[in-house]
C-alpha cells in the first residue's frame, strides 16, 4: 500500500524527530502506519507539554492530570476511583497524594458515606494553582494546533471520535464473544 503522494512527513523532521514513524516501511500495513502516526503525534504533543509544565511550574504531567481529575470532581475521589482515571497503580496515586498534601494543594478527608474511606480532594490553594496551569495549558495547546486549518481540526476531531466508537463496539464485541466461550479472533477477518 503506498503512502499518500502528498503528505511530506519524512522530508519535513529530521531523523531525531520522525520518533515512532521512523520504524516504518513503505511495504507496511496501513493500520500499522496509522498507529505509528497516532503514536508519534501523541508523544511529540506530551513531551512539548511535559517540558513546559517542568519548566514554567516546576511539576510533572502525571500530577497535573491528578490535579485536573480532582477539579473535575470537588467533593473528592476515593484513591481507588482516583486510580483508575488515571490508570495507574494504587501506589502511584498514594505518592502523589503524599506529596501533594505536603504541598498543601490537596487533602484527605473521611467519606461521609463510608467512613473507612478517605476521600482526596483540592484545597482552596490547590484549586487556585491548578487553574494557573490548566489555563496556559489550555493555551499551550492552542498554540500548537494554530496554523492547522480549523477544517483539519474539525475533520480530525470527527475522525478520531469514530475511531474511539470503532474500538469501544470492537472492545464490547470482543468480551461478549470471551464470555460465550469464543476467542476474540476465531472466525474473523
Amino acid at each position: 500500500m503506498k503512502t499518500p503522494r502528498n503528505f511530506k512527513v519524512v522530508r519535513v523532521l529530521d531523523d531525531e524527530r520522525i520518533g515512532m514513524e521512523g520504524r516504518l516501511e513503505s511495504d507496511d500495513h496501513l493500520a500499522v502506519k496509522i498507529w505509528l502516526r497516532l503514536l508519534s503525534c501523541s508523544t511529540q504533543i506530551e513531551q512539548e507539554i511535559r517540558t513546559r509544565l517542568r519548566q514554567r511550574f516546576g511539576t510533572t504531567l502525571p500530577r497535573f492530570d491528578y490535579l485536573a481529575q480532582l477539579e473535575r470532581h470537588p467533593a473528592g475521589l476515593r484513591m481507588n476511583a482516583l486510580s483508575r482515571y488515571l490508570m495507574v497503580t494504587g501506589g502511584n496515586v498514594t505518592g502523589l497524594t503524599d506529596q501533594l498534601v505536603a504541598d498543601g494543594w490537596v487533602e484527605r478527608t473521611a467519606d461521609p458515606l463510608d467512613r473507612r474511606s478517605i476521600l482526596v480532594r483540592l484545597t482552596d490553594e490547590g484549586r487556585r494553582q491548578f487553574a494557573l496551569m490548566a489555563a496556559e495549558h489550555e493555551a499551550w495547546l492552542t498554540s500548537l494546533f494554530s496554523g492547522f486549518g480549523s477544517a483539519h481540526k474539525d475533520a480530525l476531531y470527527e475522525t478520531l471520535g469514530r475511531l474511539r466508537v470503532h474500538l469501544a463496539q470492537k472492545d464490547t464485541q470482543a468480551l461478549a464473544d470471551m464470555a460465550a466461550g469464543e476467542h476474540p479472533n476465531e472466525g474473523r477477518a
